[in-house]
C-alpha cells in the first residue's frame, strides 16, 4: 500500500495506521480521543470486507454529536417542495443565542410543526466560535409529564 501512494506523488495522500477495537467502550473511548484531537470521527471498516469504490456496508463514519433543548420563537416558511409548510423553526437558546433550525423534520412535522413557545431537542456536532450549533438536526418535542 505504501509502495502505490508513494507512487501516486499526491502531497495530501497518505497512509492511515488501521487498528481494532475490543469492544463498545474502547470504541467510544477512541472516538472521543480522536474527536478531542481535532478529527472529525473514525471510518469504521469490516475486517473481511474488500475495497469499494463509493458509499457501502463495509465503511461507516462514526462521529460524535451533542444534543441540547431550545425554545421556539417562530416559524420560518418553508420553499420549494415546502411552500406552504415549515421551513425552519427560530430557535432560541437558554443563553440567549438564536438560530434556525431547517433539518430533521418529516413532511407531516412540518405540516404541523411544533408550537411556538414549545421546547424542542436537537442535535449538534459543535459549536461555531459565536455559539451556534453546527450541523443541528431536530430530535423531538420536549413533552414534560
Amino acid at each position: 500500500m505504501k509502495l502505490s501512494v508513494d507512487k501516486a506523488n499526491v502531497s495530501w495522500l497518505n497512509v492511515l495506521q488501521q487498528f481494532s477495537v475490543t469492544d463498545e467502550n474502547e470504541l467510544q473511548s477512541t472516538l472521543k480521543e480522536y474527536v478531542q484531537s481535532g478529527g472529525e470521527g473514525l471510518m469504521l471498516h469490516r475486517r473481511d470486507a474488500l475495497w469499494q469504490t463509493g458509499r457501502s456496508d463495509v465503511l461507516l463514519k462514526l462521529k460524535m454529536f451533542l444534543d441540547a433543548e431550545a425554545k421556539v420563537i417562530a416559524h420560518e416558511p418553508g420553499k420549494g417542495k415546502y411552500q406552504g409548510m415549515l421551513g425552519a423553526l427560530l430557535l432560541e437558546m437558554p443563553d440567549g443565542i438564536r438560530f434556525s433550525l431547517g433539518t430533521g423534520f418529516s413532511d407531516e412535522q412540518r405540516r404541523f410543526p411544533p408550537e411556538v413557545g414549545s421546547v424542542v431537542t436537537y442535535r449538534y456536532r459543535d459549536l461555531t466560535p459565536q455559539g451556534v450549533p453546527k450541523f443541528a438536526n431536530f430530535l423531538r418535542v420536549r413533552v414534560d409529564d
